[in-house]
Order: structure tokens, then C-alpha cells, then sequence
């Protein structure tokens, strides 16, 4: 194993990475995706300029300490032996990926902690780039954006035991608007990315989406898991298809900028969703997409939901009206709270 005490002595070493919004999302779990291949599962996402941030720093040989914002204790252990079903496991796993001990490791992050915007892909992503940045001073081959993607994924479904989707992944690799196919049973590539706005278009779209906390954390892999038991049951399955088709559409609007057909194909969405994934709502997330859809807008939860973020989507007045609304409804919620954000052009870094 190698020391990057040393080189950490000479600077710090620091990366970031975007979270994100999406439609579409759990489609992306291979479990999912892969069966159905033929109907071209399809996800969009669009990445935040809520970044996570990943600090190296050096650390006593031998050790491996990982601390975040937000929790009140860190994990030190030995580099032979930390542990990676640990609160911070996934990321001791990533550093035995690389081979590395005598680091600290300090995460902060943007965005609100367990908010289902994707916060400990994004935080794996920087992880990954910042390592990578190490082991190149070292002298090993630095890791592209694709092989940075690629190692996330599978540490990260890995680690998790197999629930685990790759959007997250994605959009804080590239940033920006996307829209991703999944295609695991292909051997040369398991996505196809498609950009579909470019940076003015970005512009445009930050002045039409609202994206909130609802002031209640959220835990995906409990909700995903139970997503996933009834689709391969086939309980689900037809709804899902349904939502891919909704989705695809969704995207080809989106690159249009078709804005009142995006917030109607959205609300397609999640009206099947309220009838497939009734837990993906909470009574406070409920009633802020019911004011969205009321306004005009379409809204969904963010990721697997069951809590944590939600977003909407409208012309600029009808959001500019929805913001006072949700404003009013999350005032008495805890840390509930309209997130200032706009679309990020830009992905790990």
C-alpha cells in the first residue's frame, strides 16, 4: 500500500462534484434495466450546482480517517482492516480500491444531508477524483471521467449489496442536463448519454425549476429495495413501463424546450407514481406537489423519495408564485426549505 501522507503534507488535495434532480430514476438499477433492455430504459437528470466536497489531508501511516459535515463522530481505522459496512464504509472501500493509507478525509457538502439527491454518489464521485489525483502523484495512471464513473457504480452497488442505480453516479461525473439509456447487457458501454441543453439552454432552465427540502431525511435503500421486490414480481412492472414511455417523451420535450409540455409529461409521471410508489410520498411532499400541479407546474419527488427533496418545473411567473407558496407550507417544517440552486454546466472537478 502506499503513503500519501507525504505528498498531502505538500498540499491538500481537493474535488467536487454536482447533485442532482431527476425523471425517470430507479429504471437505472440494473435489476430493472436489464430484462427489460428491449423497451430502452431511460432516465433524465439534471445536475445542481449544490456541490460535495472532498478535502485529502495527510494522516498518521498506516491509518485511514474519514470525517463529514454534519455527523458528530469520524471512523479511524488501520489500513489493513476498516471496515465498509460502516457508516462510512463505502468510502473506506474506495480507498482500499486505491491502495492508499496516511489520508484524512473530509466531506461538506451543499446540499442537505439524506436530502435523495443523490448525496453519497456525489460524495464517492469527488472521493474517486481526488484519490485519483493522489495516486497519479505517485506515480499510478490517473482515472478518466468514464473509468471514474465505471469504478463508482460498482463499488457502490457493490458495497451495497446490489440495489443500487448508476444516475447519480452519471450526473456528477458530466453535470448538466441529460439523458441517459441503461443498457447493461452490452459489453462495450452500459449507458449512452445524450446532452440535451446546452449552456444557454441550462440558463433557461434554472429559471424555471424550484427544488425544496422537506425537512425530513430519507433512506433509498429501504424504499428502492421494496421498488425492486415488486417489479420482479411483475406487480409493478406494466406501471413502470409506463413511466419509461411518459420519460422518453419527457426528454424530447425537454430538448426542445417545450417547458409547458415538460411540467405536463412530469405530472404523467408522477400521477402513476402515486398509485405505484404511494411511499415515495410523505404528507408534506404530497401537499407541495399538489400546490405545484395546482399552479400549472409539474413536480416529483426527488430520487427514491420517502421524505428528503422534491422539485417542480414551470414558465418563470408560475414558479416565481410557487416559491412564495412553498415558502409559506415549509416555514413551520423543521429544516424544511426552498433550496437556492440552479442547473451545473459542470460535472467532478
Amino acid at each position: 500500500m502506499l503513503s500519501a501522507k507525504k505528498i498531502l503534507e505538500q498540499h491538500a488535495v481537493t474535488a467536487s462534484a454536482p447533485c442532482r434532480i431527476d425523471s425517470g430514476g430507479t429504471w437505472d438499477i440494473k435489476a430493472l434495466a436489464l430484462p427489460l433492455e428491449p423497451a430502452k430504459p431511460v432516465t433524465v437528470n439534471m445536475a445542481l450546482n449544490l456541490r460535495t466536497w472532498v478535502s485529502l489531508f495527510p494522516h498518521k501511516d498506516g491509518w485511514v480517517k474519514i470525517s463529514s459535515e454534519g455527523f458528530p463522530h469520524g471512523e479511524d481505522y488501520p489500513r489493513k482492516n476498516p471496515p465498509f459496512d460502516s457508516k462510512f464504509g463505502l468510502f473506506f472501500a474506495a480507498v482500499s480500491h486505491f491502495d492508499l493509507h496516511g489520508l484524512r478525509i473530509y466531506i461538506r457538502s451543499d446540499s442537505p444531508l439524506e436530502s435523495a439527491l443523490g448525496g453519497s454518489s456525489t460524495a464517492l464521485i469527488a472521493l474517486l477524483k481526488a484519490l485519483s489525483e493522489v495516486s497519479s502523484m505517485l506515480g499510478q495512471k490517473k482515472r478518466s471521467k468514464g473509468e471514474i464513473l465505471h469504478l463508482g457504480y460498482h463499488l457502490e452497488d457493490g458495497v451495497g449489496g446490489g440495489y443500487c442505480g448508476i444516475q447519480d453516479q452519471a450526473a456528477a461525473v458530466y453535470g448538466g442536463v441529460n439523458r441517459w439509456t441503461w443498457c447493461y447487457g452490452k459489453k462495450s458501454s452500459f449507458l449512452k448519454r445524450k446532452p440535451l441543453l446546452d449552456t444557454r439552454g441550462q440558463r433557461e432552465l434554472s429559471k424555471r425549476i424550484l427544488v425544496a427540502f422537506s425537512g425530513k431525511r430519507h433512506i433509498s435503500s429501504r424504499i428502492n429495495r421494496a421498488w425492486v421486490n415488486d417489479f420482479l414480481s411483475g406487480k409493478t412492472r406494466a406501471g413502470w413501463m409506463e413511466v419509461n414511455g411518459v420519460v422518453g417523451l419527457l426528454a424530447e420535450a425537454l430538448e426542445k424546450e417545450a417547458w409547458d409540455e415538460v411540467a405536463g409529461l412530469l405530472n404523467e409521471e408522477m400521477a402513476i407514481r402515486r398509485k405505484m410508489t404511494p411511499d415515495a410520498l410523505i404528507p408534506v411532499t404530497e401537499k407541495l406537489i399538489d400546490q405545484a400541479e395546482k399552479m400549472g407546474c409539474g413536480a416529483r419527488f426527488a430520487g427514491a423519495g420517502g421524505g428528503g427533496s422534491l422539485w417542480a418545473l414551470g414558465e418563470k411567473d408560475r414558479i416565481r408564485d410557487l416559491r412564495g407558496m412553498w415558502d409559506k407550507t415549509l416555514a413551520p417544517v423543521g429544516d424544511g426549505r426552498v433550496l437556492e440552486c440552479a442547473i451545473d454546466p459542470h460535472g467532478v472537478r
